[in-house]
C-alpha cells in the first residue's frame, strides 16, 4: 500500500482539457500509541488483576531501644528492646535477647525474648525455648516449648464468653 502525494497536480497523462481523475481514496487504520485514555472504557474493560496483600515486616535491631506505641499493618520484629504498647493486624516476633514491655494485640505472637506484659486476643502465642512471659495471655492457641518461662494467667481454645483460666505461678518450667 503506497501512502504518498502525487506531486503533479493538474498534469495528467489524460487528454487535454479533461479534468484530471480523482486520486483513490487512502485507507488508513488509525494510529494506536502505547498511552492510556483519559476517558473512561466502555463497560467491557476487563476484571483487574487480583492484588497481593503481602504485609511488611518492620524490624528493630538489637542495638536499638525505642520507647513509644506501635499500631498499624503489618509483621513487627523486636530484636532490641521496646517500652510501649504493640497492636497490629499481623505477627509480632520477640527474638531471643530482645525485651518488649507492654501490652501485645497480634493475630500471632511468638516470643523468643522476654515480654513484661500482656498479650490479648491473638489467634496463636508460641513460647520458645528461651522465651519468658510475665503477664497474662488470652489466645485461641498456645504453644509451649520445654525450657520457657511464664508467670500469669493463661486463657486459650474458648472464643466469645466462656472462659477458663489456669493459672501458672512460675514453678519450674513451663
Amino acid at each position: 500500500m503506497a501512502l504518498w502525494k502525487d506531486s503533479n497536480t493538474g498534469t495528467s497523462p489524460a487528454a487535454p482539457g479533461s479534468p484530471a481523475p480523482a486520486p483513490a481514496p487512502v485507507h488508513r487504520e488509525p494510529e494506536r500509541a502505547n498511552v492510556a485514555s483519559l476517558t473512561p472504557a466502555p463497560a467491557s474493560r476487563p476484571a483487574p488483576a487480583p492484588q497481593r496483600n503481602e504485609m511488611k515486616e518492620s524490624h528493630i535491631a538489637s542495638d536499638l531501644t525505642i520507647e513509644g506505641k506501635i499500631v498499624g499493618t503489618g509483621h513487627v520484629r523486636i530484636a532490641g528492646k521496646f517500652k510501649g504498647d504493640v497492636q497490629v493486624d499481623g505477627n509480632v516476633t520477640l527474638d531471643a535477647g530482645a525485651r518488649l514491655e507492654g501490652h501485645v494485640k497480634a493475630g500471632v505472637v511468638c516470643v523468643s525474648g522476654e515480654l513484661i506484659g500482656n498479650i490479648e486476643n491473638a489467634k496463636r502465642v508460641e513460647l520458645l525455648e528461651s522465651g519468658v512471659i510475665n503477664g497474662d495471655v488470652k489466645a485461641g492457641s498456645l504453644t509451649v516449648a520445654a525450657g520457657s518461662r511464664m508467670r500469669g494467667q493463661v486463657e486459650f481454645g474458648y472464643e466469645g464468653a466462656h472462659s477458663a483460666k489456669a493459672d501458672t505461678k512460675g514453678y519450674g518450667n513451663a
